[in-house]
């Protein structure tokens, strides 16, 4: 049964970090690409960004651009989003999710459909 937990969130002080990690189970996530998605209270979801397989590409929206690093380490099936520089807009419920299929990778905004999602960890950012 395929599964992703997410962890890391917290409370932080505008300007600060916290780095996220989802593990998966039940498959091998060397064969997925991956991504980060947010939810704040009272909007739609956000893409927030996006790995290939490997790592080695990587996408991100404009509003994180800069400040978040998505990564990957297949041998423990675990994905990571390091945030600095957070601010109170990026106060939101993170999830990640397995990419079942992209549109315009090669675009500044790719299209993606999921299959699975966690259930996701919750972010805060405030003084």
């Amino acid at each position: 049964q395929e599964q992703l937990v997410e962890s890391g969130g917290g409370l932080v002080q505008p300007g600060g970090s916290l780095r996220l990690s989802c593990v998966a189970s039940g498959f091998s996530l060397n064969s997925w690409y991956m991504a980060w998605v947010r939810q704040a209270p009272g909007k739609g979801p956000e893409w927030v960004s996006a790995t290939d397989t490997g790592g080695h590409s990587t996408r991100y929206a404009d509003s994180v651009k800069g400040r978040f690093t998505i990564s990957r380490d297949n041998a423990k099936n675990t994905v990571y989003l390091q945030m600095n520089s957070l601010q109170p807009e990026d106060t939101a419920l993170y999830y990640c999710a397995r990419v079942a299929k992209i549109t315009g990778w090669g675009n500044p905004v790719p299209q993606f459909e999921y299959d699975y999602r966690g259930q996701g960890t919750q972010v805060t950012v405030s003084s």
